[in-house]
């Protein structure tokens, strides 16, 4: 597992994450533009595995580090 490469791809879903911070929710994401208010893991899944060609363990890696910055950045409203 590159931990660079998958932090640089962490790093673009969170760039592409659009947070409507005054309701402190998630409004698009890259892997799916109808998210509001919920992720599903299966989108980002395949959209992983498509666009980044991630494994399943890579996938686990990713998931979990992204959820905890946008979780982060809603709760500090940055």
């Amino acid at each position: 597992m590159n931990k660079k490469y998958l932090d640089k791809v962490v790093g673009s879903l969170v760039r592409g994450t659009k947070i409507d911070y005054e309701f402190k929710r998630i409004f698009s994401t890259p892997f799916n533009d109808n998210v509001y208010p919920t992720i599903y893991i299966n989108t980002f899944q395949r959209y992983s595995k498509n666009q980044f060609g991630l494994t399943d363990d890579e996938i686990e890696y990713v998931f979990k580090q992204y959820k905890e910055i946008i979780k982060d950045k809603i709760e500090d409203g940055q």
